[in-house]
């Protein structure tokens, strides 16, 4: 059985994740987008934003590629200034040729330079456009799209993709127009020269068509799964060195490495198979390069001695058939590092194609000096349909008043201030504030009126002084240490070597969580909202700071409409209503006495608290 576990496949577990009163994680497959063509010509429609450099780089691209199909003429005249009857050389024809054949190759080289230099910068500038657009989407997704997906599966697509895409672009463009005008430039030169040799020269093309067409469709396939599995490579190392505590508390150190060496070998051998078959390209492009090459010089040898054509146009003509055999050969490898862009584009704009949050209404109202007033009605609620969370939830908090919500994990708790605070939509019912619905306000204006302290903390990246005022950036340096000494903050912080200057991550080890917890009802209470969220927000401090921080909290919360999740009764006994939930319903609502009175759900979870409390001092 724990043999079975540890060969899953990754990529398909679902990962343990935490949902707000929802009981669960919900894991949707999406089926990845495998239309090519679409996503090129996406692509395209975004690189034209660019139409005024791309049009200079075009024309720079032709002039080089003119300049180039005029050195094989040039060439072949060369060799015909050698008399060989007469064992004379036109001295000045030749010294002229060989002048122009300098100029002709320098401009050449200046020309590709400038067009590599500007290429460089319009990648970068299609980069940072491709990761700003991607980066933007994640802030307007719904967050229930982050239940469902690996955050280093995310981060793989905005960093790796984005730059497999980058360096294809650079590589390929210019490249791409030149190899094509190269040989179209070539076939017509090389029909001037002899047809005849021209239609040898032809053989070679549907052999290069069919070889690149079937080793470039296995290497696409394999380029697409690559991907995916180095996302998910990126997704596991990012959850283990995340949860490294937890691994090694379990002791699944051998598990974890037993993963990602399974998963590891899957890159290696998807990795192994797009090399091998787009390695495949070169060689047998070389082979029929060769052999189209020994043809033309063959039977081109041939007409030279019958008098057909001269030796120089035969020597020109190898050239230009060069010329036209060589873009045919990098246009087949450029299709393979096409083919591995395309499967980064498509990973790219799946996420830029989900579904975003709702819009705000046309004329979203902002309010003005909120009151507070909240009430549910009827209101409908479920990840996933057929599964609802909340059914028929009714209620009306008056401004100031603290509402406790109450009942066992999953019943719904949490999911009842995401859709106050509209992280998730209701599916049936409404919810008002002040009397307004909150769908006809604007998500920023109705995110300005509440102040939240989350469960699971998070720090950004910063000082300690920055992760206080994040809740308001233009905070006076006063008014965050007040803050802090209001939430019991600001003593340890003082401890700190650097005090509030420390810097600390999102994952930094070097606060518990009980000082994270501190930091963000420091925020919440800087924040000065007229709705407060405290959601399991003494959940992580010990029983003396608790006490301590109620305190500093009922002093928060007066003349607040407030929301309180907790287990502990020491948090929620006074609050001016208790809502207990249970199977996605309102089972009991009151206050603490009315409803130890009624002998209820309620009291029967006190009731519990106080025998495990009177087990826990027995046992001391």
């Amino acid at each position: 059985m724990a043999e079975n576990r540890r060969n899953m496949d990754y990529k398909n577990m679902p990962r343990l994740g935490r949902r707000g009163g929802g009981g669960g994680v919900r894991f949707a497959p999406k089926a990845k987008p495998k239309n090519g063509r679409r996503t090129f010509r996406r692509l395209l429609n975004i690189f034209l934003r660019w139409k005024t450099t791309i049009g200079f780089t075009l024309v720079l691209t032709l002039s080089s590629s003119i300049i180039s199909l005029f050195t094989p003429l040039l060439l072949g005249n060369a060799i015909n200034t050698f008399n060989i009857k007469t064992s004379r050389v036109d001295t000045s024809l030749l010294t002229l040729i060989l002048i122009l054949l300098m100029i002709s190759y320098l401009a050449s080289w200046f020309l590709d330079t400038i067009t590599g230099v500007l290429m460089t910068k319009l990648t970068q500038k299609l980069v940072t456009y491709l990761r700003a657009e991607f980066f933007a989407k994640l802030h307007r997704i719904p967050l229930n799209f982050y239940d469902t997906r690996s955050h280093g599966d995310t981060m793989s697509r905005i960093t790796n993709d984005v730059d497999n895409i980058s360096s294809t672009i650079a590589q390929t463009t210019t490249q791409l127009i030149s190899s094509i005008f190269t040989i179209l430039g070539s076939f017509v030169m090389m029909v001037i020269l002899s047809p005849a040799l021209t239609l040898v020269a032809m053989i070679a093309v549907p052999l290069f068509l069919l070889v690149t067409k079937t080793i470039a469709g296995r290497s696409r396939t394999y380029f697409l799964i690559q991907a995916q599995k180095l996302g998910a490579l990126n997704g596991m190392i990012e959850e283990n060195i995340t949860g490294l505590t937890m691994v090694k508390a379990f002791n699944h150190q051998n598990n974890v490495l037993s993963d990602f060496k399974n998963l590891n070998r899957e890159l290696c051998d998807y990795s192994t198979r797009a090399q091998i078959w787009s390695g495949f390209l070169m060689p047998l492009m070389n082979v029929i390069n060769n052999i189209s090459f020994t043809l033309i010089a063959s039977i081109g040898g041939v007409f030279a001695l019958k008098g057909g054509v001269t030796v120089g146009i035969v020597v020109s003509f190898l050239t230009y058939s060069k010329q036209f055999v060589r873009p045919l050969n990098s246009i087949a490898i450029m299709f393979n590092n096409i083919q591995s862009a395309l499967a980064g584009a498509e990973r790219i704009f799946e996420i830029m194609d989900e579904e975003e949050e709702i819009s705000d209404q046309s004329g979203a109202k902002t309010l003005v000096n909120p009151q507070g007033k909240v009430e549910f009605c009827n209101v409908f609620f479920s990840y996933e349909e057929g599964q609802p969370v909340l059914k028929n939830i009714n209620f009306i908090v008056n401004p100031g008043e603290v509402v406790a919500l109450v009942g066992e994990t999953g019943a719904g708790k949490t999911t009842i201030v995401n859709l106050l605070t509209r992280f998730y939509e209701a599916d049936q019912g409404k919810i008002r504030i002040d009397n307004t619905d909150i769908t006809e306000i604007s998500r920023e204006s109705l995110r300005e009126c509440f102040s939240v302290v989350l469960q699971d903390t998070h720090l950004f990246t910063g000082t300690i002084m920055d992760n206080i005022c994040y809740a308001r950036p233009n905070a006076t340096d006063l008014e965050v240490k007040e803050a802090a000494k209001y939430a019991h903050a600001d003593e340890f912080i003082c401890r700190l070597p650097k005090g509030y200057e420390t810097i600390v991550t999102g994952s930094t080890d070097n606060l518990s969580q009980g000082q994270k917890q501190l930091l963000a009802i420091a925020r919440a209470i800087l924040c000065d909202a007229p709705l407060l969220i405290l959601d399991e927000a003494t959940s992580s401090v010990d029983t003396k700071t608790e006490k301590e921080i109620q305190h500093a909290l009922l002093s928060l919360m007066k003349n607040r409409t407030s929301f309180l999740i907790a287990h502990r009764l020491s948090t929620i006994r006074d609050a001016d209503k208790i809502m207990v939930l249970g199977n996605g319903e309102i089972i009991e609502s009151g206050t603490h006495s009315e409803l130890m009175k009624n002998e209820g759900a309620y009291h029967k979870m006190v009731l519990s608290q106080m025998g495990c409390a009177k087990l826990l001092e027995k046992g001391n």
